[in-house]
């Protein structure tokens, strides 16, 4: 009997043993997978954190490029691309210099060193680079825009399209001679068969932003601009009429391109090139009243 006592001791001893072991094997197991799913699921929660911040990325890329470009673009340049571009590369400052696209064309065959040229017609684009100062293979024609003829906001006139233009007291237009707007302006009318007539009195601004003034001061009855110039001042112009159709042989189209003597601007003004080809800064070119091209 007393023998019999100790065997049911013994077996109950192995017992304890062995179910002590097994509750620290599981024990072990469950800190293995604990650990192992915390670590998988806080790997995976980081990277997918990190990648759905949205933040955009900054280039380190640094420098100074100026940009000359038609008076016409000033206003979306100097408000909302310049900047724009900057949240991405803080450290290259862009410069713009605005004026008509045949004085920029004067200056940069003077030397101006402007990284890129956007100018308002195609015409002073091909010469530029005919002369090799602008690298044809980097021109890209981004923008069309529109030929409007516009009065004053307060300014009574008998002038309801083009085609009666002359009946206005007092006329202003781009110079031809260096004003893309003033070149369009003589297609129109010269279409029209009223150019002669109106060049003889007509006020010749050196470049749109000066005829959309003289209009909005009241210092011209009518003058002929772009659709986004007249956007840019909405309480001061109202818009008479745009082109006849058939009158322009070619759309209104501005063409960008870099120039050929870049040295160690080449990095950053492409950077700008490219930025300006972007569908984000297509928007904002919209937003001033431009058509993509």
């Amino acid at each position: 009997m007393l023998k019999g006592m100790k065997n049911l001791k013994c077996l109950a001893l192995v017992l304890a043993i062995v179910l002590v072991a097994a509750a620290f094997a599981g024990c072990g197991s469950s800190k293995g997978g604990d650990s192992a799913g915390a670590s998988g699921g806080s790997s995976a929660g980081d990277s997918a954190g990190a990648s759905d911040t949205g933040s955009p990325a900054v280039s380190d890329l640094s420098g100074n490029i100026m940009i000359a470009a038609a008076a016409s673009l000033q206003n979306a340049f100097d408000e909302e691309l310049i900047p724009l571009f900057n949240e991405s590369y803080p450290g290259i400052t862009v410069t713009g210099t605005y004026d008509s696209s045949g004085k920029l064309q004067t200056q940069i065959e003077e030397g101006l060193e402007a990284a890129l040229f956007f100018s308002a017609a195609t015409k002073q684009m091909d010469a530029l680079t005919a002369g090799n100062l602008i690298d044809a293979a980097s021109v890209v024609n981004l923008l069309e825009n529109e030929v409007v003829l516009i009065t004053g906001t307060g300014t009574d006139t008998k002038v309801t399209s083009f085609e009666n233009i002359t009946d206005a007291a007092s006329i202003a237009v781009g110079d031809p001679a260096s004003v893309p707007a003033g070149q369009y302006a003589q297609e129109v009318l010269t279409s029209l068969g009223s150019w002669d007539a109106v060049n003889a009195r007509a006020s010749l601004g050196t470049n749109v932003t000066e005829v959309l003034n003289w209009v909005a001061e009241g210092s011209a009855e009518v003058g002929v601009v772009y659709a986004t110039d007249a956007a840019s001042m909405p309480d001061k112009v109202k818009v008479i009429a745009i082109a006849p159709a058939g009158s322009l042989q070619t759309p209104v189209v501005y063409p960008v391109g870099l120039h050929t003597d870049l040295g160690d601007r080449q990095e950053a003004a492409q950077a700008l090139i490219d930025f300006l080809k972007s569908g984000e800064a297509l928007a904002v070119f919209e937003k001033y009243g431009f058509k993509a091209a």
